[in-house]
């Protein structure tokens, strides 16, 4: 075949051509050389010498294609009730064919059309060379263009009719003829979907719109015949039924673009049109906890504008009331842990409940934390809110030695699973209060299941509340190992002076930072420290003052206990004391009769002290008082009880300000302490408290 421009005669040639396509487009059989020829002579009235023939062409296929469709729409029509059938039937056949046809014109559309077509622009705008009412196609575009014109528009009444008729009997549970249906709705969005701006118009205004509105009546009209049948459990199992069978038919039928807007004209007509009915309901499913109901509800009302608030309130408070119920009335013994494990269990329950029913949908879970939030923040009318001293307490309760029958890895559970309380109280800044007071007290007097617990347990308080919550708490743990290592120095000093230092007692050290820890720096009393104690506190003066120079050191004796070892009965006790308590009982080492104002003159602790200190050894039995009225006076002579016995070998007195400890919070280890607080002259470190334990004395015969 020759490529250079010669004359050709139109008519003889189109006469070829359009025997060709007459078979192409009603997929007759064309041979391989026929095809070939053709697609040559196209190219040849392309190119044609003196001028090219596109256009003409262009006019006689587009003359062609109208007849043809033409006289399908007659054969149509024809049909009567088989229009869909028969529409179907050749729609298949002109599409294909239509495809076949582009390819054959292939050079034409892309030599003639393409470079005469116009653009967007000029289709806004307007341009003057080309007829605006009849702009150049591609040749497949063409075939299309004149389907929608030629043979939908003028159907498209009858088409419409029946198409939704058929999809009715769908519902109505007959078995249409899905590919027909799907096949026909689909040419409208074929006709134009070479359209590169809203290809899908066409197919909205001739059948989505219209569907959709038959749509919303009969489901309209479903679901006023279902709610007088039917109670709500019914109702909600058969709408769920009814949404699922429509997405199917979706599927079966329409444009994945219509799947959406038809769910939602349902769910419209039947859970939105009848949100008042639904949500009377909620009240009693959620209260009953009617668990597949909650989903059936919680699956319709999510799927309207606003329709889960009133679900999501309900469930709320449903969640509120349960937990009040499982946190009131706790009985006294063991209330911290009734209170966590109580609170837990509802968190429990209704976290697998929100997961399992309702999708874990945040909203719920949201509910759940609000719900929470005010059962652990309960009070009573003029009363302060327990919750932050309960869960310091639970707390106190788990990393106590006294913890039994727990491992450390059982605590730390516990622990992790008290975060989830501990996120719910408001006044965290009196829960971290609490929570240091008991914190200093565990570490003070040795009272710490493990110091892994103690660090664990601060470390999961950061998590929650940030650096600045637990910045107190991490210096007072802290503390705890430099005073280790100052224990470590102070002995190695005491072993290197020249002379050999015989302290008489063992001597422990604890480095507390002043603002770190919880406790009043100010004494309650005066107070003269016994005569055995004095070598250990000249000798540690000392080893501080070289070590850190510049630091004023002042005792905080009221916070210090020790050991007394009681030599004088048949039977050796060990009293564990407090050093105001040793002071009183060392009196006793030269006289076994001692008068108030003997002791007074050796403690030099103020009357009130004094007073107490005397009567929680009255209490005990430890020292009679000689005289016979019951108050302590000026007056009062003391003296001790040669006949004392006690069931334990070693035993604690506790003062009134101690009777406060929980039961067996009592320290297995005896120590003798003494706080320092030291003052730099400087503010680049800051202050020091130094605490200093574990004396032990013997009482002379």
């Amino acid at each position: 075949m020759s490529l250079r421009p010669r004359v050709v005669d139109f008519d003889e040639t189109w006469n070829k051509l359009l025997t060709t396509i007459k078979a192409v487009v009603m997929l007759d059989y064309v041979e391989r050389a026929t095809w070939n020829d053709r697609f040559s002579d196209i190219y040849a009235l392309c190119v044609a010498y003196p001028e090219p023939l596109g256009e003409r062409l262009y006019t006689e296929t587009k003359i062609f294609l109208e007849n043809h469709v033409q006289q399908l729409h007659a054969k149509v029509l024809e049909s009567a009730e088989q229009v869909l059938v028969m529409y179907h039937k050749y729609w298949e056949e002109y599409s294909r064919g239509a495809d076949y046809m582009d390819c054959l014109y292939r050079y034409l559309n892309t030599q003639f059309i393409k470079k005469n077509k116009l653009t967007e622009a000029d289709l806004q705008y307007g341009y003057g060379g080309v007829d605006m009412n009849e702009p150049l196609m591609e040749i497949g575009e063409l075939a299309l263009d004149l389907w929608r014109k030629l043979m939908i528009e003028p159907l498209q009444g009858t088409l419409l009719r029946m198409l939704l008729k058929e999809i009715k009997s769908d519902r109505c549970g007959e078995d249409p003829n899905q590919k027909v249906i799907h096949g026909v709705i689909n040419s409208f969005v074929h006709v134009e979907q070479y359209k590169k701006k809203f290809p899908l118009k066409f197919y909205q205004e001739i059948f989505e719109w219209p569907f959709l509105a038959e749509t919303g009546e009969y489901y309209k009209q479903e679901a006023s015949n279902l709610l007088q049948e039917s109670n709500c459990s019914q109702y909600m199992e058969k709408i769920l039924g009814r949404l699922k069978d429509e997405e199917i038919r979706c599927r079966k039928y329409l444009n994945p673009n219509s799947y959406t807007k038809v769910i939602h004209e349902c769910q419209q007509r039947m859970v939105a049109d009848h949100l008042q009915f639904l949500h009377a309901e909620c009240h009693n499913i959620i209260r009953q906890e009617r668990r597949n109901d909650m989903a059936n509800m919680y699956t319709l009302l999510r799927s309207v504008s606003n329709g889960l608030h009133h679900m999501i309130q309900e469930l709320q408070y449903h969640i509120h009331d349960e937990g009040l119920r499982a946190v009131s009335n706790l009985s006294q013994e063991n209330m911290p842990t009734q209170f966590v494990e109580s609170v837990l269990e509802v968190h429990s329950k209704f976290v697998q409940l929100v997961n399992t029913v309702l999708n874990g949908d945040q909203q719920c879970m949201s509910a759940l934390d609000k719900a929470l939030t005010c059962v652990v923040n309960y009070r009573e009318p003029k009363s302060v809110c327990k919750a932050p001293e309960l869960l310091a307490k639970y707390c106190d309760n788990m990393l106590k030695k006294s913890a039994k029958g727990m491992t450390e890895s059982e605590v730390e559970d516990k622990l992790t699973s008290f975060i989830t309380v501990f996120k719910y109280i408001d006044d965290k800044d009196v829960f971290q209060k609490f929570y240091a007071r008991m914190l200093a007290k565990r570490l003070i007097h040795g009272l710490s299941m493990s110091m892994d617990s103690e660090e664990t347990m601060i470390n999961k308080l950061k998590q929650a509340c940030g650096y600045e919550f637990t910045s107190k708490l991490h210096r007072m743990y802290t503390d705890m190992s430099v005073s280790a290592d100052l224990n470590n120095k102070f002995n190695n000093f005491i072993k290197t002076q020249e002379t050999m230092v015989d302290l008489g007692i063992s001597f422990q050290i604890y480095v507390l930072q002043a603002g770190a820890w919880p406790l009043t720096q100010a004494p309650s009393s005066t107070f003269a420290i016994p005569q055995e104690l004095e070598k250990s506190v000249q000798m540690f003066e000392l080893f501080y003052n070289q070590h850190f120079s510049g630091r004023k050191l002042t005792w905080l004796h009221y916070l210090c206990t020790g050991e007394v070892k009681m030599n004088y009965l048949c039977k050796p006790y060990v009293a564990m004391v407090t050093t105001y308590q040793m002071a009183v009982l060392l009196a006793f080492n030269n006289s076994e009769t001692v008068t108030y104002k003997e002791l007074q003159d050796s403690t030099q602790m103020n009357e009130k002290e004094l007073t107490k200190t005397i009567k929680s050894l009255l209490d005990v039995k430890m020292i009679n008082h000689d005289c016979d009225k019951e108050d302590v006076d000026g007056d009062s002579t003391f003296s001790l009880n040669m006949s004392f016995s006690s069931k334990r070998t070693k035993f604690k007195i506790t003062t009134p300000m101690q009777k406060d400890t929980p039961q067996g919070s009592q320290p297995t280890c005896a120590d003798e302490s003494m706080l320092w607080r030291g003052e730099r002259r400087f503010s680049l470190v800051g202050n020091y408290l130094f605490f200093l334990g574990e004396k032990k004395y013997r009482e002379k015969d």
